[in-house]
């Protein structure tokens, strides 16, 4: 019996849905299934009762779940102990970071941190919120720049810090390349580059919405997951693409970034960036890191 498996049926007892189990532990279904069934294998009985549509703790994974939940809150506490002992000697601070953040908040915060704290060494990890959350559960990383989650793991402690301006990454010679700014309406008809949801569901959602919103239907013509290749498609003409504003800083050339004239409602939620890091741990270097952004958090939004 492994922590991983008891990690997994944890995540299905809180969702009691396969599908978004396995990506809260960012794994495929396949493998999330496969630990699922490792694991009442070896205990010799049913943990799940489950059907195409329903899934639900068993009388013995009722019992079960709760033993593991001692168990896996047991590691949690060992883990942050542990370090909290090496963090008293090794300064050393692994902050990670979605993309947009990685390419326009960090560079304009970090040399601030060096000089306020120059004792303390920073390794910075870009990758998307999905990546980062688990790291952060782990200990991997101390703290990470994210879009905050719809669900949060109350594991967690989340920051709000701002909201990024979305700007419509457009084609050079494109007809509105020249505007100062642009609707929905304007691309009502223009095919759209939109992120994949399995791996990026905040950046997706916001086309969706926006275009839903405005009584329209997106025509997504390509699906694709890193921001880079999103924008480099763009600059080949495959479509146009609603992105951070800080994207535009990525070096892709053949591409003009202009303003989107954004309606009022919870489409620019979808852009929210908050800190987060693991919940009852002391970590003097990342407290020294949260209190710093708060302070010049106000600062860094008027970039973004």
């Amino acid at each position: 019996m492994e922590l991983r498996q008891l990690k997994c049926l944890i995540a299905v007892a809180d969702t009691l849905h396969f599908g978004k189990a396995a990506q809260k532990m960012d794994m495929l279904p396949a493998s999330f299934s496969r630990q699922i069934r490792l694991l009442e294998e070896h205990l010799g009985t049913r943990l799940l009762s489950r059907t195409t549509r329903h899934v639900a703790l068993s009388d013995a994974g009722r019992v079960f779940v709760e033993a593991a939940r001692d168990i896996m809150n047991r590691a949690d506490r060992l883990e942050a102990e542990f370090r909290e002992n090496q963090q008293a000697t090794a300064p050393i601070l692994r902050i990670g970071a979605i993309d947009s953040a990685a390419a326009g908040l960090m560079p304009q915060f970090l040399p601030q941190f060096r000089d306020a704290h120059p004792e303390i060494d920073i390794e910075l990890l870009e990758q998307k919120t999905i990546r980062l959350l688990p790291r952060v559960l782990s200990g991997r990383l101390d703290a990470a720049i994210v879009r905050p989650p719809e669900v949060a793991d109350p594991r967690l402690t989340f920051r709000f810090l701002f909201h990024e301006t979305a700007v419509v990454a457009v084609p050079d010679g494109h007809p509105l390349a020249s505007r100062s700014e642009i609707t929905v309406e304007d691309m009502a008809d223009a095919p759209l580059i939109v992120p994949d949801r399995s791996s990026r569901p905040h950046s997706h959602d916001l086309t969706m919405k926006l275009f839903l919103d405005s009584g329209h239907t997106a025509r997504v013509a390509q699906i694709a997951e890193e921001k880079q290749t999103i924008v480099s498609l763009v600059g080949t003409g495959v479509g146009l693409a609603i992105v951070p504003r800080w994207a535009s800083r990525l070096a892709v050339g053949g591409v003009t970034f202009v303003p989107l004239s954004l309606p009022t409602g919870l489409a620019r939620d979808k852009l929210a960036l908050s800190v987060v890091w693991l919940r009852d741990t002391r970590h003097s270097a990342r407290d020294a890191f949260l209190d710093l952004l708060g302070e010049k958090a106000a600062q860094l939004s008027r970039s973004a």
